[in-house]
């Protein structure tokens, strides 16, 4: 049977996580050469180098990504082995590591999150940031899939794959009392209160497009990139608000704001971003079909 010897992994976890071999000498009290000798005879068990060299400056291979995961979560093994031989026992849980781009709905989150949780699938880290910052930390592996209101460009050797969540209508809402003006969509829009996207969302693009050949200028009181904000502008009466669904749904369900317009034509798509992985994290397929089947039970139907 093959061994791997856990004294060069536990070295070369400490290097990682201090960034130098200088460093991580001194913390562990030995020489930079004993150091740099451990960490050699590791990589040539993995056949693979773990880190990048320049200079002084160590990061990470994408094999040095996949190795120090599986370092912590080793590790972290042997620290609730002490812990329940010391009365301290703890329950783990497999962790599922999720990027969402910033401006996504909180609501589309919660409702990605809430089911691993409630059924103590894993426990959840999700990080915040824009696409780009987060497909780095995806390739890098430190993330297992990202969602998103926009697909990633699979045309770049990444080896990125879009998983269509789900598509779902897009309404104008707004606060009650509301009465539609008796003129067909989109004249009525003429003069009312408007709280868009950004111009940086495809969403808002589709809708400036449909205005401009009803040739309407619209008033616009507001404009976020941030759907959260949108739904509280919404609240605020200060508009109607350009949504998907999801983003507004409790509100729609409590009547603090109602639909006033679904707008034909117009859908919002939600994204899993995933890239290839020689070792995937099992739940991701799981989760991600099973979100899917929600999605397409609870809002596809009024598309």
């Amino acid at each position: 049977m093959e061994w791997l010897n856990y004294h060069h992994l536990y070295y070369f976890w400490i290097i990682a996580r201090e960034g130098s071999v200088t460093r991580a000498a001194r913390q562990l009290r030995l020489s930079q050469s004993t150091l740099s000798a451990q960490l050699k005879q590791l990589e040539d068990n993995l056949g693979q180098p773990l880190f990048d060299r320049a200079g002084k400056s160590l990061k990470l291979t994408a094999a040095g990504q996949v190795a120090f995961q599986y370092a912590n979560q080793i590790f972290e093994c042997g620290r609730e082995l002490l812990d329940t031989f010391r009365n301290r026992p703890t329950n783990r849980l497999p962790v599922l590591r999720i990027g969402a781009v910033s401006p996504l709905s909180k609501n589309l989150q919660y409702d990605f999150i809430a089911p691993v949780l409630q059924a103590a699938e894993a426990r959840v880290v999700v990080t915040q940031g824009n696409l780009s910052e987060l497909l780095v930390e995806l390739q890098n592996h430190r993330l297992d899939l990202i969602l998103s209101d926009m697909p990633a460009r699979t045309d770049v050797p990444a080896g990125l794959s879009n998983h269509l969540l789900g598509e779902m209508p897009v309404f104008l809402v707004g606060k009650p009392p509301y009465r539609i003006p008796r003129q067909p969509f989109p004249n009525w829009l003429a003069g009312v209160p408007l709280i868009l996207p950004t111009r940086q969302s495809t969403l808002r693009a589709e809708f400036d497009t449909l205005l401009d050949r009803a040739g309407i200028v619209p008033q616009i009181c507001a404009e976020a990139d941030d759907m959260a904000l949108i739904r509280l502008l919404a609240l605020s009466g200060a508009g109607l608000a350009l949504v998907p669904e999801i983003v507004v749904q409790f509100e729609l369900a409590d009547r603090k704001l109602l639909r006033v317009e679904c707008v034909r034509g117009l859908t919002q798509k939600f994204y899993a971003v995933t890239a290839r992985r020689r070792h995937p994290n099992p739940l991701v397929g799981r989760v991600v079909q099973r979100f899917q089947e929600w999605l397409k039970k609870h809002f596809t139907r009024k598309a």
